[in-house]
């Protein structure tokens, strides 16, 4: 299908590409991956040929239809209505509509034969290509990407970047390329739009190459991952996690190759040196030496996998309840958002806000952060501290400082090095902290936000979609530091992997209240797909079961569970909760034992040494068997619940 032969791609002396090769064969469903700047959008770009390599081929099959969505069409405006805009992907059957319609007004003076023919030879082309069902697969297709038919009947240029990137989307997927290029089409999708994106790709019967962060959305449509890095591209047979697996396993031979190397190269060294001066060995010596330097070097492995090199400073702790809202009603014109709902937000919550777009999660955020109003009563508990991060936070940076200077005023507590190692986790590194913040891209300044919002005394973080403009290793910091922080999170996320990997709690909005799932994204994915299925079928039988909830006054409304377990469940949360705080006080001991042997006039004392060692151990075990025991609770929690 596609041949990249030798593609070397050059910008100024830097190369992006250095004689890279990869075959595309039909029907591939590719993830390019890689760090951003290795060169994944420039290269989509050079195999439509809207770019041209600074040497090298790139070969395609003849009359091959490649279908591109990428960033740029988030500008594009029209008059007409998006239906309309989506329905431009059949060229030929709208022409030959337009035909028709032209051939049938000069019927109404023309009888002739040879117009009646031609009518029909056009009819017939046009029942052929499903000209009759063309609306009907646009409007599905738009329907599954988040559209209400009302708005297919809205003009392009009334929508925002975000929804155009969607309409743009949706006609590319009805042109049916032989190839898709998709380069971020998560970014701009709530969950149930990427759900329905993942789904459409697995029955697309043409080849496809996806550039996302999304790792779950990865893992769900490609079944071939290639790493661009260091100017090649490197294929790995298999999803993302396939690919972690077999990197990390290439890794280690790379890495255990070099080691052998470096040593059997030092002994050789060492023998030259030995020798070098004898002239009985001048022979042996000059062999050795064009050996070493005929030997094929092995290069060590240069590893990307970032680990958080710093702490949340949290230094004062919140009270037990952090937000409580009563009764809170929030409508737009037109709109309403929720009506009488009640939710608190606990001291250690790690709350994720899922669901469609247009259903309310940001204005929720805003109203859980002060930024907006409401009616109803909203108190912020004893000594909360907050920081909000979201896209309009952007206007609160200072245009004529440099990044490092907007983040040592904005936390004078911490090193430079300790701020210049967080901004590198954010992809800016080197010279780059220097950089003015007014030439910085959105997306810099996005990082930067974001970048200072982990940097504040907080106890409380607000983040509303805090994974835009993020690349995978960046998401990953992202995730390790609030996993390691000890406040309080509620956020807005359609990254899957971070949510599934923080959240505690979910929350969704549904017939405008505030409805709460108890556990990780995954189980709660579950459930829910199992809801559905189960209305499904009761829509089938005829019959109406409402789900249940249990709505406490001034509580979340919880997903309710049978009610013949009810009161076992109630027991055995209670029981889960005893063991969360024996695990928290065990925690809490062992870090201060673990304090107490790192000081000098413990280490040095060979008996008090002694003794916190023996404690530190009975610590831990206690530690483990509580573990061990809330594991299994929890295990039967799930059971029962399921």
């Amino acid at each position: 299908m596609i041949a990249i032969n030798d593609l070397t791609f050059e910008i100024g002396a830097r190369a992006l590409y250095d004689e890279a090769s990869w075959h595309i064969k039909p029907g591939e469903h590719i993830g390019l991956i890689g760090a951003n700047g290795t060169g994944k959008t420039t290269l989509l770009k050079l195999i439509v040929g809207d770019e041209r390599p600074t040497s090298g081929v790139i070969s395609k099959s003849k009359d091959i239809k490649i279908g591109y969505l990428n960033q740029d069409l988030l500008s594009i405006h029209s008059d007409f209505s998006i239906l309309h805009v989506a329905m431009e992907a059949f060229e030929r059957q709208n022409q030959l509509h337009d035909e028709i319609e032209e051939i049938l007004q000069k019927m109404e003076t023309d009888y002739s034969e040879s117009l009646l023919h031609k009518l029909s030879d056009k009819q017939q082309e046009f029942e052929n290509l499903d000209g009759y069902n063309i609306q009907y697969h646009a409007e599905q297709i738009l329907a599954g990407l988040g559209f209400n038919p009302e708005d297919t009947k809205r003009p392009l240029k009334e929508f925002s970047g975000g929804w155009r990137m969607r309409v743009m989307l949706a006609k590319i997927l009805l042109q049916k390329p032989d190839l898709l290029l998709l380069d971020e089409p998560t970014n701009h999708l709530d969950l149930p739009s990427i759900k329905w994106l993942e789904d459409y790709l697995n029955a697309f019967d043409g080849a496809y190459i996806i550039v996302s962060h999304d790792r779950y959305f990865l893992d769900r449509t490609v079944t071939r991952i290639v790493e661009s890095r260091g100017g090649q591209l490197t294929v790995y047979a298999g999803n993302y996690t396939f690919y972690l697996e077999e990197k990390a396993m290439r890794d280690e031979i790379q890495g255990n190759q070099f080691k052998n190397q470096q040593q059997k190269i030092k002994q050789e060294e060492k023998l030259i040196d030995r020798f070098r001066a004898k002239a009985s060995k001048a022979k042996m010596v000059q062999s050795r030496i064009k050996a070493l330097d005929r030997m094929e070097k092995v290069e060590d492995v240069d590893s990307d996998v970032a680990s958080v090199s710093f702490k949340f400073k949290c230094s004062r702790p919140s009270g037990r309840h952090v937000v409580m809202m009563k009764d809170i009603s929030k409508s737009y014109p037109g709109l309403d958002i929720l009506k009488k709902a009640s939710a608190d937000i606990e001291k250690g919550d790690k709350i994720a806000l899922i669901g469609a777009n247009g259903k309310g999660k940001s204005t929720l955020l805003r109203l859980v952060a002060g930024t907006d109003k409401c009616e109803g009563e909203i108190t912020v508990g004893h000594n909360v501290s907050q920081t909000f991060f979201a896209q309009h936070q952007l206007e609160s940076l200072h245009l004529e400082n440099t990044i490092l200077a907007e983040m040592q005023a904005f936390a004078p507590t911490h090193t430079d090095t300790e701020l210049r190692g967080i901004l590198g986790c954010f992809l800016f590194t080197g010279d780059d902290v220097f950089k003015k913040i007014k030439v910085l891209s959105g997306g810099e300044k996005s990082r930067v936000a974001l970048a200072k919002a982990l940097t504040s005394d907080a106890n409380f973080l607000v983040l509303d979609e805090p994974t835009n403009h993020l690349d995978m290793q960046s998401v990953n910091i992202l995730i390790q530091a609030l996993q390691q922080y000890e406040g309080t999170v509620i956020l807005v996320s359609h990254d899957r992997y971070l949510v599934d990997n923080v959240a505690n709690k979910i929350w969704f909005i549904e017939d405008h209240d505030i409805k709460q799932y108890p556990g990780s994204y995954r189980e709660f994915d579950e459930w829910y797909e199992k809801r559905i299925k189960d209305k499904e079928r009761d829509a089938k039988t005829g019959k109406k079961v409402e789900p249940k909830v249990e709505k406490k006054e001034g509580k979340v409304a919880q997903i309710d569970v049978k009610p013949e377990k009810s009161k076992e469940l109630k027991k055995m949360n209670r029981e889960l909760e005893q063991l969360e705080q024996q695990l928290a006080d065990l925690e809490t001991e062992k870090k201060r034992i673990e304090a107490e042997i790192g000081k000098e006039e413990v280490f040095s004392n060979p008996t008090k040494l002694n003794e916190a060692n023996k404690s530190y151990t009975e610590v831990k075990k206690d530690l483990e068997d509580v573990q061990l025991q809330w594991d299994q609770l929890a295990d039967k929690i799930m059971e029962m619940e399921s």
